[in-house]
């Protein structure tokens, strides 16, 4: 059986003296999205940092198809095959859509380059020309997906990719995850929007102070009302 594409166990993470992260363990396959949810403060950001090597875990374990990449410098987890979408999108504003691609650029045989990538994101290919800080919302919002995908990763997370989008840009979005799924990519998804991450995620898992208090199906998330009502606030 092969490795999981990202594999965390029993993760520790502390900011000075505040023990964010309590233990957690979860494990994301190739072409499998998990969907990591939970109220503000519940270490859902806390997480995706200690994978992406901003922050140093002092506990526990982070693989990529079986390499540990715990505490590695993020420019070591990015060569291992992590690319990150960071909340609030941070493309560079001063230069164009093409120039944005391009400084991010990873070639590999039959990857993304910038011809696959416009093709996924038509409403760039269009707009190639205009400079990050010109686009609307929902279009840097795409770019920062596409200039993701062109470090080729074989894991990308997400943190909050539907943060002010309207629902039309949120379901778009959500229809891209999905198509980013089944090219065999793993994904994870840190969202504060249920219905997002029920339309992307195959598994859910939802954060509270720390730890991961369930971990099932949508459906099974949708059954369970009082996770839902105390976790949730749904």
């Amino acid at each position: 059986m092969s490795a999981p594409a990202l594999a965390v166990h029993g993760l520790h993470a502390y900011y000075g003296e505040s023990h964010v992260l309590q233990g957690i363990d979860f494990e994301v396959a190739r072409g499998e999205a998990v969907a990591l949810i939970g109220r503000n403060g519940a270490g859902k950001t806390t997480t995706i940092a200690a994978i992406a090597g901003f922050l140093r875990p002092r506990g526990g374990s982070v693989r990529v198809h079986d390499a540990d990449i715990t505490g590695a410098a993020p420019h070591r987890i990015a060569r291992a095959g992590v690319a990150l979408v960071p909340q609030g999108r941070r493309i560079f504003g001063d230069l164009t859509v093409s120039e944005n691609l391009a400084v991010a650029g990873r070639l590999a045989p039959n990857g993304w380059d910038a011809p696959r990538v416009l093709g996924l994101f038509p409403s760039l290919a269009r707009r190639v020309a205009i400079r990050g800080d010109q686009l609307s919302g929902g279009e840097q919002q795409m770019l920062a997906i596409a200039r993701a995908l062109m470090r080729n990763p074989s894991v990308l997370l997400l943190d909050e990719p539907s943060e002010g989008l309207a629902p039309k840009l949120v379901e778009q979005v959500g229809e891209i995850l999905k198509t980013l799924r089944a090219t065999g990519l793993a994904l994870l998804l840190v969202e504060q929007n249920l219905g997002l991450a029920t339309q992307v995620g195959q598994r859910i898992l939802v954060m509270n102070k720390g730890t991961i208090v369930f971990a099932g199906t949508p459906a099974e998330l949708a059954a369970d009302r009082d996770v839902e009502t105390r976790y949730l606030g749904v």
